[in-house]
């Protein structure tokens, strides 16, 4: 039995942060960090179920074209993706009565959807990428058991050295999409690549603004790297998590960004919540 200090069930039978309660969850979700954009994917449902709000999790439930989706914003972070992933499995995974994991499991398909900084001339701003591989800077992983079943250590091992990567910083992990997911989410009209999943929005992702940064060559580093001819496309903040989580959880997972800053040009896009309704409506089509 799980303890009630390791899932902490809600008095109303909901999982604690989340807020959901088991039924609530439809088995294909679509991840976004702002809570505000899951009313704008709800706008596509043809009818909603359920909505949830607490914290910066907000959640809708509803249905799609006959398919039914969950929208779930996880706020910014790797932190808050293994709050989110690890409820929305027990949500689907554990009884919530007995307290322990059911005899048979479900599967989720989960695609995050959000923005990022493109790093090559390939991925200027309003580039949709599909992240083929994800490196996590935030060291989440390292706290799991068996992670290196789910990670790609040669990759790690060579990232390291071209990064000449310092002994203070966590140790980042690389993690695949699933690659079922992947295909039919990404098709032919976004950007495959390795995304750096960052556990900071400005001096891990090599902005610099007052404060200096400790390897002020890291971005140069960065967008040279290529590994069996992938080179490393976007910055963004939750994809290695999202991969990682559910690899070892046994779901399915991807995230696919739009661009709406080039890191090359130094241009923003800060009207991008205009223009990410196209990516919306082909994730919504393919989950």
């Amino acid at each position: 039995m799980i303890a009630p200090s390791e899932l902490i069930i809600n008095d109303d039978g909901s999982v604690f942060h989340l807020h959901l309660k088991p039924g609530q969850l439809a088995r294909k979700i679509i991840l976004v960090g702002d809570p505000g954009r899951v009313d704008t994917i709800a706008a596509h449902f043809d009818s909603i179920d359920c909505e949830v709000q607490s914290r910066e999790f907000h959640t809708a439930t509803g249905h799609y074209q006959g398919k039914r989706i969950s929208v779930v914003s996880t706020g910014i972070g790797c932190d808050n993706i293994d709050i989110v992933l690890t409820e929305l499995d027990a949500l689907v995974n554990i009884d919530f009565e007995t307290r322990e994991p059911k005899a048979e499991l479900t599967q989720l398909d989960i695609v995050r959807l959000g923005t990022c900084g493109g790093l090559q001339e390939n991925t200027p701003v309003g580039t949709f990428i599909a992240s083929q591989k994800s490196i996590g800077f935030d060291g989440l992983l390292n706290f799991y058991a068996y992670r290196d079943r789910v990670c790609d250590l040669d990759m790690e091992s060579d990232f390291l050295q071209h990064m000449r990567w310092k002994q203070p910083l966590c140790l980042p992990y690389v993690i695949d999409a699933d690659r079922e997911l992947l295909d039919r989410i990404a098709q032919d009209d976004m950007v495959r690549g390795i995304t750096i999943a960052c556990n900071g929005f400005y001096g891990p992702q090599g902005r610099q603004l007052r404060l200096p940064l400790a390897d002020p060559e890291q971005n140069s580093k960065v967008e040279d790297y290529e590994y069996q001819g992938l080179r490393i496309t976007n910055y963004e903040m939750e994809s290695s998590a999202v991969a990682g989580m559910s690899a070892m959880l046994g779901h399915k997972a991807m995230t696919c960004c739009m661009v709406v800053a080039g890191h090359r040009t130094g241009e923003a896009n800060t009207g991008y919540k205009n223009t990410i309704d196209t990516l919306i409506g082909k994730v919504l089509e393919r989950l």
